[in-house]
């Protein structure tokens, strides 16, 4: 009776095949790699060309994998099922597949498979293997992973595993890279890595794991425990030598900074968005009570009697968005391979580099959102530093002149002050003569004035002085600007005039202007300026000059929410109706003509002639009866001059 069940099964299959080829045909074929994909199948396709070696089978509605038709397929190397209905598969269905290396069943329902405790079976040949977005819970993936030898690489994530047993790795010894990402593990039996000598990179972020205690994976190379629980972190066994690398804690509640071999190789280690408090290792004796009272620690860590970790191979260190008040300076005298430290949204008030730690090698440094109301480095410190974040602290006064190495500064949202070139630096910041600086950023500092030559000897190609109402801006503010500035922003700053000629910039690409309340924008030659924003303002007349100067080289403008007249900006309209140059705004782009004694807005793009006739044609009567009058009064002065001239010779013979 079964046999007959498989012979009827194998006879549907293959009167449908026959009758429906479409879906062979549908399969693309390309050298030796086949793919199928989002082509409705149901089955998988009986007569694809042999010998293939890529079989992209994802996104079907295949719901059972048998042994019958991929058994005449041996040659397979990667073989794709991502995204179908796959709840059950055959046992042994890949004990033949000899050359099998890549499996993608991520995306499926194998928890209804691992729901009735069938091994796979042989996976012999397979290195990487998705088992993701599955459904599966804690042990089921086991009957996937117990007879895997050559298995190095693994992804779990996006299941439902609570748990991590110590049986769970042990057919798959090979393993390299596991990622267990996005599941709900609560915990790790001890132990369970332990076996798995070669494994490199073990991904556990965004899961619900709690403290790490005793971690002893000296091979690992890469540790993600970000978007947990984690209170803490320590290794087990301090003196020996870890190959660790990467570690990242992010997106944890961890209150002092983890315990770290004292050998350790780390370059990146990510510690943002937790508690600390400290950069110490271990917290104040009070802390530590209230972390034990509520049972988030078991017993206080142990650390260097200096209490700070000695990172002496560390690239990268971040420290944002934590609860830091302040950092010690002698915390980064191991630290000299540091290249970027960010400990941005804290509560830091001062910052300092001694000659102690001088950071030589660090190129990027955050402090910016904190509330810095001091920041300072001793000569011969910061020599490598090329990125400069203060924004968002209450930053008077600074002193860049010995940042010999700085390219970019960004000091948007403090209090400063824009010395001029001859200026000593006194209650203002000198930006002359930084010949390595190209960017800077001074916007919502509520300056008062950019004063002549400002940045002389400083070659910036971008410039944002945006969001100070009330700025005055020195016509010669810009000077020295007029081979490097790319880019300029005055947005937001109220201004009624623009004194500075940019067209002398000559390498100006583009300029921010809006939201000001200009009424005129005055170019004297050529500019180079591509994109010109103008939008919220007063302007009422672009002048043809000004247009002129632009064209050719402008490509985008921005010119909205201003008062334009229609019969004043022809040259602009023509523009707009001929598509010169792209106006993004468009839509909102509006001018204003007479009509009937009233002004009516309309859209730039439907701006006609016989909007400005009837105008035009009142203009020129009146013109023309004021010349009549202007001639008549003409002709009545001279007729009355030549009536007293006889007069007065009439009289002058008479009297002879």
């Amino acid at each position: 009776m079964g046999a007959c069940l498989w012979f009827l099964f194998f006879a549907v299959n293959g009167v449908a095949a026959f009758v429906h080829p479409s879906q062979l045909s549908s399969c693309r074929v390309l050298q030796k790699n086949a793919y199928c994909s989002d082509l409705n199948l149901t089955s998988v396709p009986p007569q694809l060309p042999p010998g293939i070696h890529m079989l992209d089978l994802s996104r079907n509605f295949l719901q059972n994998l048998t042994e019958d038709i991929l058994s005449t397929y041996p040659t397979i190397r990667q073989l794709n099922f991502h995204s179908n209905r796959i709840q059950s598969i055959q046992p042994g269905l890949f004990r033949n597949m000899n050359h099998l290396q890549v499996l993608d069943l991520s995306r499926n329902q194998l928890h209804l498979y691992a729901a009735l405790k069938t091994n796979v079976g042989p996976l012999t040949s397979v290195q990487k293997l998705d088992l993701s977005g599955n459904g599966l819970y804690t042990d089921m993936s086991d009957y996937f992973l117990r007879d895997a030898p050559a298995l190095t690489n693994l992804s779990l994530n996006g299941n439902s595993i609570t748990k991590i047993g110590k049986e769970t790795f042990s057919g798959s010894l090979a393993l390299r890279k596991i990622d267990l990402h996005n599941n709900v593990i609560l915990e790790i039996e001890e132990g369970t890595f332990n076996s798995l000598q070669h494994l490199t990179e073990l991904d556990l972020s965004m899961n619900s794991i709690s403290c790490i205690e005793d971690f002893n994976l000296f091979p690992l190379t890469s540790l993600n425990l970000s978007k947990n629980s984690m209170t803490s972190f320590q290794c087990t066994d301090l003196d020996k030598e870890f190959e660790l690398l990467y570690l990242d804690l992010s997106e944890n509640k961890i209150h002092y900074f983890p315990i770290l071999p004292y050998k350790n190789k780390i370059i990146h280690l990510d510690l943002s968005r937790n508690q600390l408090r400290s950069v110490n290792c271990t917290g104040a004796a009070e802390e530590l009570q209230y972390l034990k009272d509520r049972q988030e620690l078991t017993h206080a860590p142990r650390c260097s009697s200096n209490h700070h970790q000695e990172l002496p191979r560390l690239r990268y260190l971040d420290l944002s968005y934590n609860h830091f008040t302040a950092v010690p300076s002698d915390f980064f005298n191991s630290m000299v391979d540091l290249e970027t430290l960010n400990i941005s949204n804290n509560c830091l008030g001062t910052f300092m580099v001694d000659t102690e730690g001088p950071l030589n090698a660090l190129k990027t440094l955050d402090l910016s959102f904190n509330n810095l109301q001091n920041f300072t480095f001793c000569e011969g410190t910061l020599q490598g530093l090329r990125s400069l974040y203060l924004q968002g602290n209450y930053l008077s006064t600074l002193d860049f002149s010995r940042l010999h190495s700085i390219t970019n500064l960004h000091l948007q949202l403090n209090t400063l002050h824009v010395c001029g070139s001859q200026d000593q630096p006194s209650g203002c910041v000198s930006f002359s003569s930084m010949p390595s600086l190209q960017y800077l950023y001074l916007s919502e500092n509520n300056l008062i004035s950019v004063p002549a030559h400002a940045f002389q000897g400083t070659p910036l190609l971008i410039l944002d002085l945006s969001l100070n109402p009330g700025v005055k801006i020195s016509e010669q503010a810009l000077s020295g600007l007029e081979n490097s500035l790319i880019y300029l922003s005055l947005r937001g700053d109220q201004l009624q005039t623009l004194k500075t000629d940019l067209s002398l910039l000559r390498s100006l690409r583009m300029v921010d202007l809006s939201r000001n309340q200009l009424t005129s924008l005055s170019l004297s030659r050529d500019s180079a300026i591509e994109i010109l924003h103008l939008q919220n303002n007063s302007l009422e007349i672009l002048e043809d000059h000004t247009l002129m100067a632009l064209e050719g080289k402008l490509r985008t403008l921005h010119i909205s929410m201003n008062p334009l007249s229609c019969c004043a900006n022809t040259r602009l309209i023509d523009w707009v109706q001929q598509a010169s140059v792209d106006i993004p705004d468009i839509t909102m782009a509006t001018c204003h003509y007479r009509k009937d004694a009233e002004y009516v807005k309309i859209n730039l793009r439907n701006v006609k002639t016989e909007h400005c006739d009837t105008l035009n044609g009142k203009v020129f009567v009146i013109s023309l009866i004021a010349v009549l009058v202007l001639g008549l009064m003409v002709v009545l002065l001279v007729a009355i001059k030549l009536c007293h001239s006889r007069s007065h010779r009439f009289n002058h013979s008479y009297r002879a």
